[in-house]
């Protein structure tokens, strides 16, 4: 089969997450990630850890599992983009190149005569995504950006964490993920265009608007009522009973939509007059008296195993589902039914390395996972002679005077 991304080439400057994350999907549908790090340096999240994928003999590498999580499909050139013959390098590909992705400070690349203003008449045809904290407009603009403060000045950490206790963010980088995926669709978008048009454009990304557009009916609720939604920890809002409750060997989630859920989960937990108590009754009757009947649930759930519950709830037809650590998440026969855990020959460690799959299904051209996260420089070599047509006492004088880096495997 075909790959839905086959002809389109990407020049991924971007480094740590929200980049890495948007090009590693577009190298799974099949486009040429073509990763530029800065020699003996590379990606921040190369050394992030523990913990390491262990090489050959089994010691630490410098490969991170963060790293690993996100670098996938692409090939790795060790580049310095300081110098003049490294940007005359960058341009060359540029020449062949449908995207250009980056995550500097806005206006960063100016300096090196890479901005968007610099290079769009030059490549018409090119899409450049940038990636900022705030965005390139507004007072902000100039501003670095973090997923943890995005977070917090979006309004997710206000909206999370226990009632009475301190915002939280989210135990994953969310921000950055979800503007990670907000640029691959501005760039599928973009690329979409371009075949109609023929010209590229500017794809602007911020985490800010991202984690902001992601807080949909929180949001909602402040521009339509004027006050900020409360925190609610676990629980809902709006519904009730919707939240996590404690088992006898963990925490299971029920999340009754309706009344007729309610009264098919009074039956499974063989209370079947709560549903017929008028303080339960109804969905606005539950709400305003959460404070009695949440604590009854509490005391009957406490009783059984979250297996036993499970169990018990499903026959009723009542959604629920256990809160999972990761050891039980890998093994659900459903995530290995997904494919959600992968497996790729990875060159240092000298066998198949565990990775997480990608979440997109395609029945005509599905995703491929041909390349392991690159080692620093591992495709320089490559990439200079096959598609630059560098001979190798070039690509020796190059790496002599530090403006590349070849990895030695």
């Amino acid at each position: 089969m075909g790959k839905a991304l086959d002809h389109i080439r990407v020049l991924d400057l971007s480094r740590v997450l929200a980049g890495p994350y948007c090009t590693q999907m577009l190298g799974d549908l099949g486009a040429d990630i073509i990763k530029i790090e800065k020699p003996q340096a590379g990606d921040d999240t190369r050394l992030w850890g523990p913990p390491f994928m262990k090489d050959k003999n089994g010691n630490d590498s410098t490969e991170s599992a963060y790293y690993l999580s996100a670098n996938r499909n692409k090939k790795s050139l060790a580049l310095d983009i300081k110098t003049k013959e490294g940007q005359e390098i960058l341009h060359r590909l540029l020449e062949q190149s449908d995207v250009l992705i980056e995550n500097f400070k806005t206006g960063g690349l100016d300096h090196y005569g890479l901005g968007y203003e610099q290079l769009k008449n030059k490549y018409p045809r090119l899409v450049y995504c940038s990636i900022t904290g705030f965005g390139h407009t507004g007072p902000l603009a100039a501003e670095p950006g973090y997923d943890f403060i995005a977070q917090g000045m979006a309004g997710l950490m206000a909206s999370t964490g226990e009632v009475e206790g301190q915002p939280m963010k989210a135990g994953v980088a969310l921000s950055d993920i979800m503007t990670g995926l907000n640029a691959a669709i501005g760039i599928l978008t973009a690329l979409t265009n371009r075949d109609k048009t023929g010209q590229g454009q500017h794809v602007d990304v911020a985490l800010l608007d991202s984690t902001l557009a992601a807080m949909t009916n929180l949001a909602q609720y402040y521009l339509t009522s004027g006050k900020p939604a409360k925190r609610y920890g676990n629980a809902h809002s709006t519904i009730v009973p919707y939240q996590t409750f404690a088992a006898l060997d963990g925490h299971i989630i029920v999340c009754v939509g309706n009344n007729e859920q309610f009264q098919h989960f009074c039956a499974a937990l063989k209370k079947p007059e709560w549903a017929e108590d008028v303080r339960f009754a109804h969905n606005k009757s539950r709400v305003a008296n959460r404070d009695v009947l949440v604590p009854m649930i509490q005391t009957v759930l406490l009783t059984g195993s979250v297996a036993h519950w499970q169990n018990a709830l499903h026959k009723a037809g009542v959604p629920c589902g256990p809160v999972n650590t990761m050891d039980n998440v890998f093994a659900m026969e459903q995530v290995e039914a997904r494919q959600m855990k992968i497996e790729i020959e990875h060159p240092v460690n000298g066998s198949k390395i565990p990775l997480v799959g990608s979440p997109l299904k395609l029945s005509a051209t599905p995703v491929a996972y041909d390349l392991a996260p690159p080692t620093l420089g591992q495709h320089t070599q490559e990439i200079l002679k096959e598609q630059l047509g560098l001979s190798q006492a070039d690509i020796d004088r190059l790496a002599d005077a530090k403006v590349i880096q070849a990895a030695k495997i």
